[in-house]
């Protein structure tokens, strides 16, 4: 098996610090790149996120990012979204007025309406709703870390939930599609398995 080469996303916004360490701690060849071509020679791809919603999909697409991300998933390649990497893959959001997104997987972004306080700051417990590959060795109950005022609703690709004032999607799936409400790269040992399924999966 070899190590795969992967392309971590870079959009010009979010902290991608911890995510690189996270990566080489894990002997995992990449490259950081803004380059539509890297995404496309790349046998995996990550798309990491921190920021708003609307500010990341015009980056992307400013960068023709968009399509390299289209090709990479309709080639069969793994990939991965994080938090707002995560968001944008779904059709749109409302956050500041609204913004479609890359309509990958079916759903919309909206406001938490029943949390307690916004943003849902911290650490939650996991709910697994089904199997997937990428949840291998992680059980209901598992913490994660979490940073977001926003979540998916109307999701079918909800792998795992999280309550917080009401259930949301924390993890999502679908075939080659992996993606993450949180982020692994600061959940410790939850965190740390995930990474470690989806170089698995790359390396396939």
């Amino acid at each position: 098996m070899t190590t795969p080469k992967i392309a971590v996303i870079d959009y010009g916004g979010g902290n991608v610090g911890s995510l690189i360490a996270a990566l080489e701690r894990r002997g995992a060849t990449f490259t950081l790149t803004e380059d539509p071509r890297d995404v496309d020679r790349a046998q995996a791809a990550i798309l990491p996120g921190d920021g708003a919603f609307g500010a990341t999909i015009d980056a992307i697409r400013e960068r023709k990012l968009d399509g390299a991300i289209d090709r990479a998933i309709a080639a069969g390649r793994p990939f991965l979204g994080i938090c707002v990497g995560m968001q944008v893959l779904f059709d749109s959001s409302d956050e500041y007025g609204g913004a479609v997104g890359l309509g990958i997987l079916p759903g919309e972004v909206r406001r938490f309406t029943g949390a307690p306080r916004v943003p849902h700051m911290g650490w939650n417990d996991l709910v697994i709703e089904r199997t997937h590959p990428f949840v291998d060795g992680i059980a209901s109950g598992a913490w994660a870390y979490f940073l977001h005022s926003y979540r998916v609703t109307g999701a079918d690709s909800v792998v795992a939930s999280c309550e917080y004032g009401e259930r949301f999607a924390a993890i999502v799936a679908r075939d080659n599609v992996m993606a993450t409400q949180f982020h692994p790269e600061k959940s410790r040992s939850t965190g740390a398995r995930l990474l470690d399924n989806f170089l698995r999966i790359a390396a396939l």
